[in-house]
């Protein structure tokens, strides 16, 4: 099967195609390299069955060409980052409803089958956890930009549901809730990354916030896993998924958890909000998922503990001693 993944040099696009391609298919990647990176495809590259195209999928010429070609696809591209949402709010808006429209618009000219990468960040402000994917969402205002990368993802998310229910187009959506491994950089203010990096320089550890937030996080290849198998599961076209881990830890709880496990003797400094961010900025205290949906239609149970994640980011970050400075 040919495969088309949009992100395909992102984090978790290049381990999905190195997925795919271990599995037979022929992968075609499009990325226009402001979040991705070639050093994550650089081992696949001269793979004959891999293809990419370094290309903004804004791009609409380029876009017909691979979706004509291909028989599904992945569309992971969209701007990623607390940290690049606050400093370029108008980029976040623009790739991730207009590309997500480019996707969608192709693929009914085609007929392909669509999986769209959410994000837990729809849920907003809500307290009522586990979050379930028909739960209602609590936002702050339009006055914080902190809330446009929600909103937007929000969009993306009614539009492929919509492109099912009026044009009967296969369409998949899976919530992510804090992807993290090997190949993910703390550029734009991802967490594990970030520590780990500091860790191993010997940089004091930069908490946000006061450290209480409780996050779960997510092996790469667990979500890899997720998203063919919800692609390969015909009762999950038209549906909206959670795939995450539900074991929560503090964020406070986890900086000391990677200074042990690094060894460092970095200091844990609480840095205030409006100094990681901006004035004003919102967080969400908690964020763990229901996951009960995704385990009754395909089975989904995360493998990889939070202990085994740190461990293959840290020896990462440890064969790759150049991302860390």
């Amino acid at each position: 099967m040919k495969v088309l993944i949009t992100g395909g040099a992102g984090f978790i696009g290049s381990h999905l195609a190195e997925t795919l391609l271990k599995k037979g298919e022929e992968v075609y990647c499009i990325d226009d390299l402001s979040t991705g990176r070639l050093q994550n495809v650089q081992h696949l590259r001269h793979h004959p069955q891999f293809h990419l195209a370094v290309e903004t999928i804004l791009n609409e010429s380029v876009m017909d060409r691979l979706v004509s070609e291909c028989d599904v696809i992945y569309h992971l591209a969209a701007a990623v980052g607390v940290e690049l949402i606050v400093k370029s709010p108008v980029e976040t808006i623009q790739r991730n409803i207009l590309g997500t429209d480019v996707v969608l618009r192709l693929a009914n000219r085609y007929l392909r089958k669509v999986l769209i990468a959410s994000t837990s960040e729809v849920y907003g402000k809500s307290e009522a956890v586990p979050f379930g994917e028909d739960d209602d969402r609590v936002l702050g205002p339009t006055t914080k930009s902190r809330w446009s990368y929600s909103s937007s993802k929000a969009i993306d998310e009614f539009l492929a549901l919509a492109y099912h229910k009026e044009k009967n187009l296969e369409t998949v959506i899976m919530r992510l809730f804090n992807t993290v491994g090997p190949r993910q950089t703390g550029r734009y203010g991802m967490v594990i990354p970030r520590l780990v990096q500091q860790a191993l320089r010997g940089d004091p550890l930069t908490v946000y916030g006061d450290g209480g937030q409780v996050r779960c996080f997510t092996f790469v290849e667990d979500v890899v896993d997720a998203a063919i198998r919800l692609m390969e599961t015909p009762a999950a076209v038209g549906q909206v998924f959670n795939i995450g881990n539900n074991q929560g830890i503090t964020i406070a709880e986890l900086a000391e958890k990677i200074k042990a496990l690094t060894g460092s003797q970095s200091e844990i400094v609480y840095i205030p909000y409006e100094q990681a961010y901006e004035e004003g900025f919102e967080d969400m205290r908690i964020r763990i998922p229901d996951l009960s949906k995704a385990k009754r239609v395909i089975g989904y149970e995360p493998k990889t503990k939070l202990d085994q994640i740190l461990v293959r980011v840290i020896d990462h970050f440890r064969n790759h001693e150049q991302e860390t400075r």
